[in-house]
């Protein structure tokens, strides 16, 4: 079963029935040949659901750190010479600097044939600055809405959880193809909504009226969605019994779609508070 997120998608052993899978045809020799190229389970460990789980937390606590960090080091809002107050220069710096950054180590960690715990770390500590940054703005215009939208990126998770859980959502094929296609357009539509900014024009991603909130509805339910297809690539890894360095593989993929659920449900929680 071929992935389709970009952090397993470069690793072959997460697309395969792996080292311990009965129900396939007998291999070719070029089939074999790739299995032997793998890294040996009985050398390293098979990966576990403990240390996706571990890996995980490591990444989140990294991400909180810098996160709390940025929050209470950079205010949001300045008091210029003339008393009036403004939005904080060094938390827009702070800001777009992580966006930029994490996105090509985003890049580099999903596109690289090697994985790189360093690296990986060092993406989850720069997305921190980026969250914190991207909070701290949120929290001075609508208090109360990190919290919020924590509680709901928490609810959304678990609930994807129990329906993965017990097959109520299924990460099939046609499943798959229907939400990358939803999510390829989706993104399109945010480049389109970016240029329509810089160019001067209103952004329709924050628009308060049904569109806004569609739009914003849309990100947290694709973002929910991609969910499943982690916990599923999560499960055929512990299934397979892939070495143990791949779970810092499905710990980065389960990091990705978390950060982007918490931003959607950031951006629909200040929708309905706006004005």
């Amino acid at each position: 079963m071929q992935s389709n997120n970009p952090a397993f998608k470069r690793n072959e052993a997460f697309t395969r029935n792996g080292y311990a899978t009965f129900d396939v045809a007998t291999p070719s020799a070029g089939d074999l040949e790739d299995q032997y190229g793998l890294p040996s389970p009985s050398r390293e460990g098979a990966m576990t659901l403990e240390d996706v789980v571990t890996r995980t937390g490591m990444m989140f606590a990294l991400l909180l750190v810098t996160a709390a960090a940025t929050w209470f080091l950079i205010p949001p809002v300045v008091e210029s010479p003339d008393g009036s107050l403004g939005l904080n220069g060094a938390l827009v710096v702070a800001w777009i600097g992580a966006a930029v950054l994490g996105f090509v180590l985003a890049m580099v960690i999903s596109f690289s044939k090697t994985i790189r715990p360093a690296l990986i770390l060092t993406y989850a500590a720069v997305q921190g600055v980026f969250i914190g940054a991207a909070s701290s703005f949120f929290e001075a215009l609508y208090p109360g809405i990190v919290v919020q939208a924590v509680l709901g990126t928490l609810a959304a998770f678990a609930t994807m959880l129990v329906l993965y859980r017990f097959r109520v959502v299924r990460a099939t094929p046609k499943f798959r193809k229907v939400l990358i296609i939803a999510g390829v357009a989706f993104l399109a539509l945010n480049l389109v909504n970016l240029v329509t900014v810089v160019l001067g024009g209103p952004s329709f991603f924050y628009d308060s009226g049904l569109l806004g909130v569609g739009l914003a509805a849309l990100g947290v339910t694709l973002a929910s969605l991609f969910l499943v297809l982690d916990f599923d690539f999560i499960e055929q890894g512990v299934r397979n019994r892939l070495p143990r360095q791949f779970a810092w593989s499905a710990a980065f993929g389960l990091v990705v779609t978390l950060v982007w659920l918490y931003l959607e449900m950031l951006r629909l929680i200040s929708i309905l508070r706006g004005n």
